[in-house]
């Protein structure tokens, strides 16, 4: 008798788990089939999808894919367009005209100036004074000396003595005149620069230069005016 009891408990106990166990599925089932409403299975052919699709339906529009050819005639219709821009933006700028010097020759210019040219000429060598003004603080006179004798002469124009009217010894220096100077009769130009702080009441100079190193030329100009 107790052994069919227990039999019995074991039949009810295991009849009540397998009860309880179809009971959770059938509830998980009927949860997760809630929870999935909606959603559908992805189509397996992506590809299929893009091709079937009308225009007016709703999603994301596919990109058109252009010919090589198109994408040709494209490129060089927009670079045809910006060169044509280009060419209508510079025939609307003004062409600047090419910059001209005026060439002033020296002795021209000492024509019209009272007082010159001055010169002066020993043993075949000319030294002449054809002009002078005033430029920044400095007196400028343009000279120019030229070689007739049949040898090379050289100087030194550290030994320039350049004196005022008044026998003051002014400083002075020189530019673009050649040490040597060859006997071709050449006429090389340069000038001769006296500070304007020098020449105080000055109104005309005298310029002595001589050969280096035998010294035997004695070129010496005087009367030069001062101009202001």
């Amino acid at each position: 008798m107790r052994l069919n009891s227990t039999v019995a408990l074991t039949l009810i106990l295991l009849s009540m788990m397998f009860g309880a166990g179809i009971i959770s599925a059938a509830l998980g089932f009927n949860i997760g089939r809630e929870a999935l409403k909606g959603i559908t299975q992805p189509d397996s052919s992506p590809t299929s999808t893009m091709v079937n699709r009308q225009p007016g339906t709703t999603g994301k529009t596919s990109v058109p894919i252009l010919k090589e050819e198109e994408i040709l005639k494209r490129v060089d219709s927009y670079i045809e367009g910006e060169g044509a821009n280009e060419a209508q933006e510079q025939s609307f700028q003004p062409t600047p005209e090419p910059y001209k010097q005026a060439k002033v020759e020296p002795r021209e210019l000492a024509i019209s100036l009272p007082g010159f040219p001055i010169a002066a000429q020993d043993r075949g060598v000319t030294l002449e004074v054809f002009a002078a003004h005033q430029e920044n603080d400095n007196l400028e006179l343009d000279v120019t000396i030229r070689n007739d004798s049949p040898q090379v002469v050289r100087f030194l124009y550290s030994l320039l003595n350049i004196t005022d009217d008044r026998g003051r010894s002014l400083m002075a220096t020189t530019s673009g005149l050649p040490s040597q100077l060859p006997p071709n009769q050449e006429e090389f130009s340069g000038k001769v620069s006296v500070p304007v702080a020098l020449l105080a009441d000055a109104q005309h100079l005298s310029m002595k230069l001589t050969d280096y190193p035998d010294e035997q030329l004695n070129l010496q100009v005087s009367g030069i005016p001062v101009v202001r």
